[in-house]
């Protein structure tokens, strides 16, 4: 059984590789599964829209189909204090299995709802309560499951591990966009209108099951149990509410956050009906094209984790968010050049997802403390995707429907990768080789 030596502040701590990989793979596939279940509500935005919100005009259909997909990121603040608190307290592992079991069993009932045509109102106020029960939930997966995998990765690896977990999110849009790219191309416009949108949700429940299988399988993380020890031990308090954390720390914090958020949900999960409705592209190919962002972005992150190892997380992200801010006005002029522009496009997208969130994870963890890492990593990040990551789809239709002009979803792009910009360079002490910087408990 191979092991290696972390050491921390005060600790010295032995890490099994072969239960650091269980943790990797349990909390990768339980970041795609969610964001899976995230994904394919978006991707079957334009079909169920008048099945829920029938209007005479598709559009407004269409966003009120997005302002629900917008409310489950705002109720994830709410979510990420309450399980980011649990897992501070109770263990990475026992509420990440609670979390995957609620988020599965929202998606599931939303692939069994009868539509506005069937019980009126009473429809999407039903669709509303699942989309409650996933926001809530997720708000809590992403600090659970970094803080799973940072903490079970070797002290030179974390931005290698933490990566993982953003690439599974990232796949599962991946997921997500493939479903609904071969139920596209398989069934008639009536039979997706009538049955066939369902599939997607209801494959929630068996994938769901798997994951929830490895949750409660893997191991605890050793810096947790440490933590556990020392506070039983009266050698810690049982709570830390950063005070030694001012507000500008926590802000900064979030502001380098937002980049991977707008992007991410820009490219990814918005594009298919930006392309559908802007350029009046098929389903089949604007989803095709948000499959390859997604594919290219889950390829690079790993790579660009990797790189923050040696080099530090700071200069990685740095170089990825002014990257954005100045090739976001031209990929969406290529996406008006049609398809071949638009695979180009989003090709470049892509990689640029890959550079801002492969070290993002691993940033995030060293922010925070092991006492209360699950809770400052699912709030700033519930922060920051509730305000930039949820709204994107929306504000991008709502722009380029607003104003005529398709060019003008870029600047929402370009503006939230400068906001990141500023916050990187109010972030000091980022050292060069990150893995002298330990995680403190």
């Amino acid at each position: 059984m191979s092991n290696t030596t972390s050491s921390t502040p005060g600790t010295e701590m032995v890490l099994d590789l072969r239960k650091s990989r269980k943790a990797l793979v349990a909390g990768s596939l339980g970041n795609l599964i969610e964001w899976y279940e995230f994904a394919i509500y978006a991707y079957m935005a334009p079909i169920i829209a008048p099945l829920f919100f029938p209007s005479e005009n598709p559009t407004a259909s269409i966003l009120s189909t997005f302002l629900l997909f917008a409310l489950a990121f705002f109720l994830r603040p709410i979510g990420a204090i309450i399980f980011g608190r649990m897992t501070d307290r109770m263990g990475r592992k026992p509420v990440l299995a609670m979390i995957i079991a609620l988020m599965t069993v929202a998606t599931t009932c939303i692939g069994v709802l009868p539509t506005h045509a069937a019980i009126g109102i009473v429809a999407p106020l039903l669709l509303t309560l699942c989309r409650i029960a996933q926001g809530i939930s997720a708000g809590g997966e992403v600090g659970g499951a970094v803080s799973l995998m940072v903490e079970s990765a070797p002290a030179d690896k974390r931005g290698l591990y933490g990566s993982w977990s953003f690439v599974g999110t990232t796949l599962g849009f991946v997921l997500g966009g493939g479903v609904a790219t071969v139920l596209a191309v398989l069934l008639s416009d009536d039979a997706m209108a009538q049955w066939g949108w369902r599939i997607g949700f209801l494959l929630a429940a068996p994938m769901g099951i798997i994951v929830l299988y490895l949750r409660l399988k893997v191991d605890e993380t050793p810096h947790f149990r440490q933590v556990a020890v020392e506070i039983a031990a009266g050698e810690l308090p049982v709570s830390d509410d950063n005070s030694r954390r001012p507000l500008s720390y926590l802000l900064a914090t979030l502001g380098v956050v937002v980049v991977y958020n707008a992007v991410g949900n820009t490219f990814m999960v918005g594009m298919p009906t930006f392309l559908s409705t802007s350029y009046d592209m098929s389903f089949e190919r604007s989803y095709f094209l948000a499959l390859v962002t997604g594919a290219v972005a889950g390829a690079t992150m790993p790579l660009f984790g990797a790189l923050s190892d040696r080099v530090g997380r700071r200069p990685v992200l740095m170089f990825g968010s002014v990257a954005v801010v100045l090739l976001s006005y031209p990929l969406y002029y290529m996406l008006k050049l049609g398809f071949g522009g638009g695979l180009i496009a989003l090709v470049i997208a892509g990689i640029l997802i890959g550079v801002v969130g492969g070290p993002m994870p691993a940033f995030m963890s060293e922010r925070f403390r092991t006492r209360n890492r699950a809770t400052g990593v699912s709030v700033t990040y519930a922060l920051s995707v509730a305000v930039f990551g949820g709204t994107a789809p929306y504000i991008i239709t709502w722009l380029a429907s607003t104003t005529g002009d398709p060019l003008s979803a870029a600047y929402y792009t370009l503006g939230c990768a400068a906001i990141s910009v500023a916050a990187l360079l109010t972030v000091r002490g980022a050292q060069r080789n990150q893995h002298h910087h330990q995680l403190e408990l």
